[in-house]
């Protein structure tokens, strides 16, 4: 019976192999959440909801469950997809239920715990807040959360699940919120090439190109990409014109300050390798695209960010296309394999 297993397990892994997907990497006896070395300590209060192995399963399971939307058919994992470290690959901006299109590219769920706000315009400052917004949102999944909550507590397997997370089968809402926050909050992605060569550890070397490209990279691009997420989490309008005859007005949907207008959430650069197309709405397609943007192509919109504008009026950021190349080149570096191919986070 072994051998049969065996067999059986390596023909799955060949026909994996052979339709050009790639072998997932199993961590099972690797911590649900643990704190990166070169990691600062979290924002969110793991204390009164750390994760554990059941809660974990239960948010899981609920985030790619279709059940969660108007008519079953949009997940979170819709938008939100773990070979493109859970952006929705292949959109400019986010598609929900009956085909409807978004207004902005969906970001990636990474790093959460460190995380002060969330979407492009900071509109919910609490992980545990966050999932309403796309359940409720008209363009998404279209759903209330009474309903939500009265179909996920009429499964007699997720009765069971949540008594196993919370102690007895009641579903609520506080419930379901905080299972999600516990899946969410183990993605922790902290394990690329670059993670390893500021940990010194086996893997971590860096080619020629690659650490120039960081020296470039630290100083022209890490005034707004710094930290271990690699984003100040500031609001900031990166000179984007707008191409709407309605354009999105960013922070100042949230703020309703003037001065907000244009400005949307520093993104993190982790993974962004797996994470096209970029921006918030997703004009652009590749690096190159972003890279070009800043080197010709800001625009002295309104409430343009100082740092895109020298004393002199230059706008941008100087950039020969060499030193684009080796920026790009660092940026490969923040892709952590590991994290898009982690089995603990795909699809129960």
């Amino acid at each position: 019976m072994r051998y049969l297993i065996l067999i059986a397990g390596l023909l799955s892994l060949w026909s994996c192999e052979k339709a050009g997907g790639e072998v997932p990497i199993i961590n099972e006896e690797k911590p649900l959440f643990e704190v990166p070395s070169n990691f600062d300590e979290p924002v969110y209060d793991l204390s009164k909801n750390p994760v554990s192995e059941e809660g974990f399963q239960l948010g899981r399971k609920l985030f790619y469950d279709g059940r969660l939307s108007r008519d079953g058919t949009i997940s979170c994992a819709e938008c939100h997809g773990q070979p493109y470290a859970f952006t929705h690959h292949g959109h400019i901006v986010s598609h929900g239920i009956d085909n409807r299109v978004g207004r902005r590219n969906a970001p990636p769920i990474q790093n959460t715990a460190w995380m002060t706000s969330f979407f492009w315009d900071g509109g919910v400052f609490d992980l545990d807040l966050f999932s309403p917004a796309p359940i409720m949102n008209p363009l998404e999944m279209d759903e209330t959360m009474t309903n939500v909550i009265d179909k996920i507590a009429a499964d007699s397997t997720y009765r069971q699940m949540f008594k196993e997370a919370y102690g007895t089968e009641e579903v609520n809402t506080s419930r379901f919120l905080r299972a999600l926050s516990q899946f969410m909050n183990a993605l922790v992605s902290a394990n690329s090439r670059y993670d390893k060569y500021v940990r010194n550890e086996p893997g971590g070397e860096l080619t020629a190109d690659e650490l120039e490209g960081l020296r470039l990279f630290e100083q022209k691009c890490s005034s707004c990409h710094s930290g271990a997420l690699f984003s100040d989490q500031s609001f900031r309008n990166n000179g984007l014109e707008p191409f709407r005859i309605d354009p999105d007005l960013g922070r100042a949907l949230v703020t309703e300050r003037p001065e907000d207008r244009l400005k949307f959430k520093v993104p993190s650069l982790r993974n962004i390798r797996f994470t096209a197309p970029y921006m918030h709405d997703g004009r652009f397609s590749s690096l190159d695209d972003v890279l070009d943007h800043y080197a010709a192509g800001v625009q002295d919109t309104e409430n343009l960010d100082p740092l895109l504008k020298s004393e002199d009026g230059i706008l941008g950021i100087a950039l020969t296309s060499t030193e684009k190349a080796q920026i790009i080149s660092f940026l490969k570096t923040l892709s952590d394999e590991e994290f898009v191919r982690d089995s603990r986070f795909a699809a129960p």
